[in-house]
């Protein structure tokens, strides 16, 4: 009898990915997987994450930590081609280190990101509090939400996805919400535990976070995922980690949507983990058009 080798798990997937090779003989370049995805582009999550880690990968200070990204996203990325990642060292100080990494497919740039790392220091120390929430555990997850629907996408997250989402208000995959205030808490986490590295664990979050970024935008404009004539994309992407931060822990995306105009909206979050402690804080501006009705 013949043994089919099991199918790896979405994380191990997922970490393939981030685990960058860098090119022989060109320094500070690296080149990386493309994960497939519904409609054959490139996750930008994805590519976020990959550009940190090939940043954090010239440091010549491992004890420095990535505490603040921006990136563009310039054009949609081919998920069924590889990514070449380029980064440029901009200054390396007593305190801080910069870096530019461009992401390019085909020889044309897909993501400019500039990132800046820390050493660890001593200073002030004061946080907003978490919002009331309930436990993780009593919140429905995004698997029971899409179960047994027959199509791509929900196939993808509940199969496919390296993390369990889980909507405190409802999630609108399927329709609009009830409520259109813009905000909403989320519970998110890997499915599989992570090794201990603080540089992975923050680019995890880069990805994982891009899942739900835009959600706030649908929400307050009474839309939903399933809106026909949909068209969103994420235009660029702003990231502050306050604190060590560990995704294979439950961590509590308290979200917004401050304004939206000339097709394009903001969406704004704060994570926290689960005992409180507010751990990062992220803005997406996204592309959002919706057919006039």
């Amino acid at each position: 009898m013949t043994l089919v080798p099991a199918a790896p798990d979405p994380t191990s997937t997922l970490l393939a990915a981030l685990d960058l090779v860098p090119y022989p003989g060109e320094p500070d370049t690296f080149s990386g997987i493309s994960l497939p995805r519904p409609g054959g582009r490139v996750f930008g999550g994805q590519v976020l994450a990959q550009a940190l880690i090939a940043a954090g990968r010239t440091l010549l200070d491992a004890d420095r930590l990535p505490h603040s990204l921006h990136g563009y996203f310039l054009r949609a990325g081919d998920a069924s081609e590889p990514i070449d990642f380029a980064v440029e060292r901009l200054r390396d100080g007593r305190s801080f280190s910069a870096r530019h990494t461009h992401a390019f497919q085909g020889g044309v740039p897909i993501l400019s990101m500039v990132a800046s790392f820390q050493a660890q220091q001593d200073g002030l120390d004061y946080a907003d509090p978490m919002p009331s929430a309930p436990d993780p555990d009593d919140v429905g997850s995004t698997d029971e939400v899409l179960a047994g629907i027959d199509h791509p996408v929900a196939k993808f997250w509940t199969t496919e996805s390296a993390f369990d989402v889980r909507h405190v208000n409802g999630s609108i995959y399927l329709g609009p919400p009830a409520d259109t205030s813009g905000r909403q808490l989320v519970w998110v986490r890997s499915r599989n535990p992570i090794p201990d590295d603080q540089l992975l664990h923050r680019a995890l979050l880069a990805y994982a976070c891009d899942q739900v970024m835009l959600e706030p935008i649908l929400r307050r404009s009474g839309n939903s995922w399933m809106t026909p004539g949909l068209s969103i994309a994420s235009l660029d992407h702003a990231m502050w980690w306050h604190r060590d931060v560990r995704v294979d822990e439950w961590l509590l995306f308290a979200q917004s949507s401050p304004s939206a105009q000339g097709g394009r909206g903001l969406g704004a979050t704060q994570v926290f983990s689960r005992d409180g402690t507010l751990v990062a804080s992220i803005a997406q501006e996204g592309m959002v058009r919706v057919p006039s009705s």
